[in-house]
């Protein structure tokens, strides 16, 4: 019998494309046939003719399931020796062959299933998990491809009767759903704490809705991971929490019940709170009332997502009142995934648990989003957006796997133009995250069917992320690429938004590996797919006690003073009175665990103290340059920018340095108000690096300057220098982090780039 054969690539499978083509074909009374396999979709039409294909075919790329995506539709004529039941459209069973198809990522509930839940007449009533092929878990329950059943965490759960008949109903929404269930065979939750259960299932709901208005804590198991959960509007919850955690400033996210809790929210922010991905967005302190002061203490921001799984939907309708939700884990430790994890490790941080049967497999934790002046902004990637493909504009016919950084970790599978970046991953520095990258980068591995032939690691010698990239080409006798962290960061974006010409780079962040051993952190770089060149920058100071002047801004402000002011010593003893700064003064004179480094982070941490808004001791990564952001957007110059110019402090170039002796002397003098004086440095900053890139850009040619690196993520001096570059083409990421959760993405890319076939060799 001849016919058509259609091969069709994307986001295609767990979503109802399969019922979409099924009910689409016997629409136009086509024959054939539709199935899954490690591809995709193939569909098989027997003798159609031309009009009515054409038709089929329209239909098939405009009227997609929600969840679906099509990147690939290839068409050819086929002929076969033997076709069954020819004269119907039907669905046949899925095939494993090699893989080369997206994974759909987990989907916030679809306003059906909502119905569903809060419907008394319907049998899902109340019922944590429903879900239908347009929402529900994908990436966290899988453990292979084809996407069936069998192949999930719901393997463990039989069908009923009834579940059963809409799973093999074509015409019903539940048709091939795979974490399809009800009361009667699916997954249930209960109450519990440290000694056994309290109650399941509705009281369950109940209990721990009258818990946490009683200022209990509740650690809440979700579809990634758990969620530590209080009332957001009580101080004491709120402070006791933080007390347990370990966590004294550290912003809290917070779940409302629905956008009636919020105010003032623009489209775009009520489309992504609302979308399949359901992200924590930051959002304005103002469009968000009623919350006690300690969720976001000296920031202007505070995340707010809506439920996003039936659990969260119930246990919100009960509250009625925004709760904290923040991730379930020990200081220091990855979120915990199973419930007997939660009771040994979460004890002393709740005081009860509500808790479920169906297996977690992929950990996923919330991502953080922004809208920023320049569209969206992605702070950290997971839950809703991973494992999404990503087509990429570089020539590549390898399969090139990249570990990325040890803080913020992700890493990435790039198989020619297609990569796939992991699910925020943290700090790899920890025992248990790093044994969590592994369990990940295995499975990742297993259900891609991904055989890496080259294996690229940032030049750090010390991160641990690096290590396992040795250890695994070791392994495998496969070649392996060192990147640098600042051309890595830069790459990223530029593979992001499709560019491949020579750019000019601007690299901010805290601390990263640069040329011949170099620390950097406030590069300008000359940056291709292959090279990086260093132009300039800021100049290097010493970090004192190493990591600690990560934790300790007075460190930071100290060496700052010591290397640029002459008469450092008087303000230092009066401002660094209760540390031993003159022992750190003869370890720096000495060398003593002291690397200069050209850091901006450190550098913000530096001003910050000086403006005495920062503890002794940093309890988060940033804090002290998020607190400093915060006091500038209050400045004077924020509401009238005509006043700019009268900023007595400057960074101006010398020898494509950032001149910090001139800038110091003039901050120091600057008798102003704090935010002012908070927002001359942001400004002065952003001046000179605008005015060190216009200079290389115009002396390399370049019509392009790409913005990339964790302090870009400040919104205020990303903005300053959008305006002072407004004329060239400006680069910065959205889709992925401009942190070290993008670098996995621009290493392989670079790798890529530099991958020569002959011999495996690199160069």
């Amino acid at each position: 019998m001849k016919g058509i054969e259609l091969r069709i690539k994307g986001k295609v499978q767990g979503v109802g494309f399969r019922p979409f083509v099924w009910l689409t074909a016997n629409r136009y009374q086509l024959k054939g046939d539709v199935n899954n396999d490690g591809q995709g979709v193939l569909i098989r039409l027997f003798e159609p003719d031309e009009a009515t294909l054409a038709r089929f075919l329209e239909d098939l790329q405009y009227k997609l399931p929600p969840l679906a995506l099509i990147t690939e539709i290839r068409q050819c004529h086929k002929q076969w020796d033997k076709v069954l039941q020819s004269d119907q459209f039907l669905i046949r069973e899925s095939e494993n062959n090699a893989m080369d198809t997206q994974i759909v990522p987990d989907a916030a509930t679809c306003p059906a299933c909502l119905q569903d839940l809060f419907d008394p007449a319907n049998r899902r009533y109340r019922y944590p998990f429903t879900n239908c092929t347009h929402c529900g878990p994908r990436f966290t329950i899988i453990k292979a491809i084809p996407y069936d059943r069998k192949n999930t965490s719901m393997a463990d759960f039989p069908l009923c009767p009834q579940c059963a008949a809409e799973y093999k109903n074509p015409a019903d929404r539940r048709f091939h759903a795979q974490p399809n269930a009800c009361p009667q065979c699916g997954p249930h939750i209960w109450l519990q704490d440290r000694h056994g259960i309290i109650t399941e299932n509705e009281n369950a709901l109940k209990q721990t809705a009258l818990l946490l208005r009683r200022g209990g804590i509740v650690a809440v198991k979700g579809l990634g991971g758990f969620h530590l959960a209080c009332d957001a509007t009580d101080s004491a919850a709120v402070e006791k929490l933080r007390r347990r955690k370990g966590r004294p400033s550290k912003p809290l996210a917070i779940m409302v019940p629905h956008l009636d809790f919020l105010h003032g929210l623009s489209p775009q922010e009520i489309q992504l709170l609302t979308s399949a991905a359901a992200p924590i967005l930051l959002l304005a302190k103002h469009k968000v009332a009623g919350l006690c002061a300690q969720i976001a203490p000296h920031l202007n921001e505070i995340g707010v997502m809506l439920p996003s799984n039936p659990l969260q939907h119930l246990l919100l309708h009960e509250i009625q009142r925004p709760l904290v939700m923040t991730s379930a884990n020990p200081s220091g430790q990855p979120p915990v995934l199973d419930n007997q994890s939660a009771i040994e490790d979460l004890a002393d941080l709740a005081d009860c648990f509500l808790c479920h049967n169906r297996e977690i497999l992929q950990r996923a934790d919330d991502s953080l989003i922004r809208i920023a002046f320049d569209g969206m902004e992605t702070l950290r990637r997971a839950r809703g957006y991973v494992p999404d493909e990503t087509p990429l504009d570089i020539p590549n016919r390898h399969n090139i796997l990249a570990l990325g950084a040890d803080l913020k970790n992700t890493f990435c599978l790039l198989k020619q133009n297609k990569a796939v970046v992991s699910q925020h991953i943290g700090d790899t520095s920890e025992e248990k995250v790093a044994l969590q990258l592994s369990e990940n980068l295995d499975l990742f591995r297993r259900i891609y069917q991904f055989k890496p032939e080259l294996i690229a690691v940032d030049a750090h010698q010390g991160y641990l992320s690096s290590a396992l990239g040795k250890q695994l080409a070791e392994e495998h006798q496969l070649p392996l690429i060192e990147v640098l962290h600042h051309h890595a960061h830069i790459v990223s974006v530029m593979a992001e938004h499709h560019c491949n010409e020579q750019v000019i780079g601007l690299a901010l962040d805290g601390i990263g590996m640069g040329e011949k051993g170099q620390l950097w952190g406030g590069e300008c770089l000359l940056v291709d797919n292959s090279h990086c060149r260093y132009l300039g920058g800021l100049p290097a100071v010493p970090l004192p006690g190493g990591d600690l002047a990560a934790k300790q801004p007075w460190r930071n402000w100290f060496a700052h003073l010591r290397q640029f002011v002459a008469d450092w010593q008087p303000i230092i003893a009066a401002s660094c009175a209760d540390y031993d700064w003159q022992l750190l003064d003869k370890a720096v004179t000495r060398g003593i665990n002291s690397p200069y480094i050209s850091s901006a982070g450190r550098l913000f941490d530096a001003v910050a103290y000086g403006l005495n808004i920062t503890p002794a001791n940093l309890s988060w990564e940033g804090e002290a340059a998020c607190r400093l952001e915060a006091l500038a957007e209050h400045s004077l110059f924020n509401r009238e920018p005509e006043l700019l110019a009268t900023i007595p402090v400057k960074m101006p170039l010398v020898e494509n340095k950032l001149d910090l002796g001139i800038f110091w002397q003039q901050w120091l003098n600057y008798t102003a108000a704090p935010s002012d004086r908070a927002f001359a440095f942001h400004y002065a900053l952003a001046e000179g690096f605008a005015e060190l890139a216009r200079r290389q850009a115009e002396k390399y040619h370049c019509r392009t300057i790409v913005l990339s690196g964790g302090v870009m993520h400040n919104q205020l001096l990303r903005r300053l220098l959008k305006q002072q570059l407004r004329d060239f083409n400006l680069l910065s990421a959205q889709a992925f982090p401009m942190g070290d959760g993008g670098l996995s993405l621009g290493q392989a890319v670079i790798a890529a780039a530099r991958y020569q076939t002959h011999k495996g060799q690199t160069k």
